[in-house]
């Protein structure tokens, strides 16, 4: 413990008067007694006094004291009035932990420890200073850096001795070296064994004292010779440590390699001193580095040929493949023709016969069956008209009319249809959630669909059984929406579900691949999921499986949610609604490749009171537009031929003519048709084929406007 003259008050206070003078001269005595030993110490010498600090009573310390050693030990001066935070941030809570110590327990401590806020070392001592209560500790330390680098560097010249001495050892033990040297350079004199000698062919009988590097290196390679002695020559200006490989002529008159390996000690001034080292036999490793190499060279050269064979046969494979994909496709084709030319003829053959019938009645002068036969031929039409949509919905290519639908009642209205179709031995269910969202969907495709649906259903159950339209609400979050590649956000799901035969999980793989079918040849296509897969994708929707073989199957149809609340009402086309009337001298431009659509075209706009101009392609449109020909309306195909399609024509048309007014007429792709930041305000969307009193109302609808 240490009590410190007029730190902790134990001078005597004396009397009054008189002694007061006595007492200060001694106070004054005594303090310049203590400054003098206080900086007399060669060691940095310090008082701490515990404080408050940011964790709480007494977790930091005040330099009160210290001398002009602190300042040479640590590097930091002015310390007194500095806390170990200010010094020390990010070591100071420990620092403080080993002075607390000292302070609570009383025992003065002693230990070596890096101050790593100004990298050095130092050894400390530490003492409480008496009384306790005054919270004080008295520190001493030196700084011990470089003693500590001193340790450091001797135990790692120790360690790299020790691994040298085992590595000579091993070497030894293995029977690589083959001789050893010492060269002490002041005198030119080596040290060299037998080894040595025989290794570099020089004579058993050599005199060792007149051994020189020029004698020594005699039977190198003289292509290696130059080379070694430049190297020589550098490791003894340099130092450190040294390797060299060269050939050196046997006794038996054959070259062997050897690997000279050693280390160039240096004296204070830089001056080389000893150059001790071992002779290596390197011989049969370079031959085993060469073999190595050989053999690398070989395979590379057979990978090379081995690439080259596999390319060939990669593109034989791929051939082969292609014709394979090439005959499957002409098989698809064909069955796709075969079911299409089958079907339109059949059509075609009730179009055409009924309309033989209408132009016989008319000869025979019977109009009373006319009637009859128009709405046959008319009806074969609309068919025909569903059949090509079905075929676009195959090549995912249909244009679709989505509206805001209520599922429910879509579904609700399908029953009886349904029923009718799949059979009185399998039981229908509709079940539904409740308020059910709306979705924007194409009516009509959507009914295609589910009847498609409910028919593969029937052909899985021919025994009777269970079928089930169900329909949820649905959220997909973003990682449910990325993993179907939809947009998050609100959905309805219908789901078709049977409890027939089921499907493999390779079947359902391929389920939605055109002409993929699991019927008999000559009982289905292989169209109807692929349609299905079709309409779905372009409603923005998705559509997916869900079997197993025995335990039935689901069919999941993800629609988008409408966020309309009510579809605005339809503008009626039924023929008993009047229809507005046609403006006074309106004339409308049609341009229709097709020379009978055309002419069908024109005679109704010309009954219903119009002025026509007729053009068969974009050129002979687009000068009857330049004229001075007054033109109220353009009814222009999407389809024409001469380089120039129906949008594109618009597109001039209103650059010539702004502000006029578009139909067009398409069989195809209503995106097509509108083309990219188009305005639909003055411009109409026809179908085809379609009904005269459509086209009809639609042309007075627009030009109403």
């Amino acid at each position: 413990m240490i009590r410190i003259p007029f730190l902790d008050g134990t001078m005597s206070r004396g009397g009054e008067g008189a002694g007061r003078s006595d007492l200060k001269a001694a106070l004054l005595e005594s303090e310049a007694r203590y400054r003098v030993l206080f900086e007399a110490i060669d060691d940095g010498f310090c008082v701490i006094q515990f404080t408050d600090g940011p964790d709480g009573p007494l977790t930091d310390y005040v330099h009160i004291e210290a001398n002009s050693g602190y300042a040479r030990h640590t590097g930091i001066s002015g310390i007194v009035g500095k806390t170990v935070f200010d010094v020390a941030p990010n070591d100071g809570r420990e620092w403080v932990k080993l002075f607390r110590t000292v302070l609570d327990t009383g025992k003065p401590i002693r230990f070596e420890r890096e101050f790593s806020e100004v990298g050095r070392f130092i050894e400390v001592a530490a003492t409480r200073v008496e009384p306790a209560s005054l919270h004080q500790v008295a520190v001493l330390f030196r700084d011990i850096t470089d003693r500590k680098r001193a340790e450091a560097e001797l135990r790692a010249s120790e360690k790299r001795a020790r691994e040298n001495e085992q590595r000579v050892h091993l070497a030894l033990a293995a029977g690589a070296i083959v001789g050893t040297w010492v060269w002490e350079i002041p005198t030119d004199s080596f040290v060299v064994d037998d080894s040595f000698c025989g290794a570099m062919g020089l004579d058993a009988a050599q005199d060792r004292d007149a051994l020189s590097v020029e004698i020594i290196v005699q039977n190198v390679h003289p292509d290696d010779k130059d080379y070694l002695m430049a190297h020589i020559r550098k490791a003894l200006d340099t130092g450190g440590p040294y390797a060299q490989q060269f050939r050196v002529l046997r006794a038996d008159g054959t070259y062997h390699w050897l690997e000279a390996s050693g280390r160039v000690e240096m004296d204070e001034a830089g001056a080389a001193v000893t150059f001790p080292g071992v002779l290596i036999d390197i011989s049969e490793r370079l031959a085993v580095e060469a073999e190595r190499d050989r053999v690398a060279d070989e395979l590379f050269r057979l990978n090379e040929t081995l690439e080259q064979r596999v390319a060939e046969q990669t593109a034989a494979l791929i051939a082969k493949e292609e014709e394979l994909r090439q005959a499957q496709k002409m098989e698809a084709i064909g069955q796709l023709t075969g079911g299409v030319a089958h079907d339109f003829n059949n059509l075609l053959a009730a179009i055409r016969g009924s309309l033989d019938m209408v132009q016989t009645r008319i000869e025979q002068g019977r109009p009373d069956d006319l009637e009859r036969y128009i709405n046959a031929a008319q009806s074969a039409a609309g068919r025909a008209a569903t059949l090509t949509q079905r075929l676009l919905a195959f090549s995912r290519r249909q244009s679709l009319d989505p509206k805001v639908t209520d599922l429910l009642h879509l579904t609700r209205g399908m029953e009886e249809l349904v029923e009718r179709t799949v059979g009185r031995h399998i039981e229908v269910q509709t079940f539904a959630e409740e308020d059910l969202w709306r979705a924007l969907v194409d009516q009509n495709q959507l009914e295609s669909a589910l009847l498609n649906l409910c028919i593969n259903a029937r052909d899985a159950m021919p025994g009777g059984g269970q079928l089930n339209i169900s329909l949820t609400n649905r959220r997909l979050a973003p990682a449910e929406a990325a993993e179907l590649k939809l947009v998050a956000g609100d959905y309805v799901l219908i789901s078709v579900t049977d409890s027939g035969s089921g499907m493999s999980a390779q079947d359902i793989a391929r389920a939605f691949d055109p002409f993929f079918t699991t019927k008999p040849m000559g009982e289905g296509t292989g169209l109807g999921l692929s349609m299905v897969y079709g309409f779905v994708q372009q409603t923005g929707g998705h559509a997916s499986i869900r079997s197993k073989l025995g335990q039935g199957t689901s069919v999941d149809l993800l629609l988008p949610r409408s966020e309309i609340a009510e579809e605005p009402v339809a503008v009626a086309t039924d023929r008993a609604t009047p229809l507005p009337p046609a403006a006074t001298g309106a004339t409308i431009l049609v341009v229709e490749d097709e020379v009978l659509v055309r002419m069908v075209v024109v005679d109704a706009l010309r009954d219903c009171g119009f002025e026509v101009i007729e053009a068969g392609s974009g050129p002979e449109a687009l000068e009857v537009l330049k004229s001075e020909a007054a033109i109220d309306l353009l009814l222009t195909d999407i389809g024409l031929p001469k380089g120039m399609n129906g949008r594109q024509l618009a597109e001039i048309a209103r650059e010539i003519r702004t502000g006029l007014k578009v139909i067009f007429a398409t069989g195809y792709d209503e995106s097509t048709a509108m083309g990219a930041g188009s305005s639909t305000s003055d411009i109409e969307v026809l179908h085809k084929p379609f009904d005269v009193d459509v086209l009809t109302s639609r042309v007075r609808s627009l030009l109403a406007d």
